[in-house]
């Protein structure tokens, strides 16, 4: 098997060091990493299982077993190295990923197979790079029990005064997650654009709004609230000083995400089997 691999459309990925992660918590994430292992073994492939805990620097693909967090978790990680991430579902949703376990097999024959397209993904950056995410970013009030002044400003332009639970900036790869929840809308995951949307405001003329990815938004609070916490795709949370500015913009890196060329797996066959999206109500 040479070490890397064209597909038809002419992306490529270097499996010389396969890297096949799972969750430490999750036995039985485990045990099909073992399985995928011993396939890849089969194909003279060398490859190694790792936990999301343990994350090397030399890998050149990875296979992440697990739900969408899991994938999350190692898109950020190796967004900055353009290692191309194939997700196999093990979780819930698995908006994320390109197949479930009992498929685990298939996928990675199709990729073995050149079957597959690398797909990038924007990424958003906070708190000068300290923080990137695939999703989303979230800043809310330090207090459960009050609402938040949120002013944001696009590119210096003060453009909304949010009085609400908190803001979502989100990616459109986020788009159908905590952002569609708060009621924004969904974003093909291609388009170059970011998407700001309101928690639970206390107005009704606050709505989202949707900006070219080349804006730098900007985030600040009144003063003398509480402290604000600022996560990044629900994982990474920080906490930030009275009368904070916050900086979000798009990232320099992006995720790279292997899709498989097959058909069900374009993004809108998965929103109408995933999110049974448009489907009418049969009572």
């Amino acid at each position: 098997m040479p070490d890397v691999i064209k597909s038809i459309d002419g992306d490529e990925i270097n499996i010389s060091n396969t890297g096949i992660f799972y969750n430490n918590d999750n036995l039985k994430a485990k045990d099909l990493a073992c399985k995928i292992k011993c396939l890849l073994d089969e194909k003279g492939v060398k490859s190694s299982i790792l936990t999301t805990d343990n994350y090397k620097k030399d890998v050149t693909f990875a296979i992440v077993l697990g739900g969408d967090g899991t994938i999350l978790k190692t898109a950020r990680y190796y967004a900055k190295c353009s290692v191309p991430i194939l997700g196999i579902n093990l979780g819930r949703l698995g908006f994320l990923s390109q197949a479930k376990s009992e498929q685990a097999n298939d996928a990675v024959s199709y990729v073995l197979s050149g079957t597959f397209k690398i797909e990038d993904r924007l990424m958003l950056s906070a708190l000068n790079g300290k923080m990137n995410a695939l999703n989303d970013i979230v800043i809310k009030g330090d207090s459960f029990s009050r609402t938040s002044r949120l002013y944001v400003h696009i590119n210096d332009n003060i453009v909304c005064d949010y009085l609400a639970d908190g803001i979502i900036i989100s990616t459109p790869t986020g788009s159908t997650a905590y952002t569609l929840s708060a009621g924004g809308p969904i974003l093909a995951p291609k388009l170059d654009a970011i998407v700001i949307v309101p928690i639970c405001p206390h107005t009704m003329n606050a709505r989202p709004i949707v900006i070219p990815s080349s804006e730098i938004i900007k985030v600040t609070s009144s003063q003398n609230k509480p402290l604000l916490k600022i996560s990044a795709d629900g994982q990474k949370t920080y906490n930030l000083g009275l009368n904070e500015e916050i900086e979000i913009k798009k990232s320099p890196y992006n995720a790279k995400l292997l899709l498989l060329n097959i058909e069900k797996n374009s993004f809108y066959t998965v929103l109408k089997e995933k999110l049974h999206w448009g489907l009418s109500w049969k009572g």
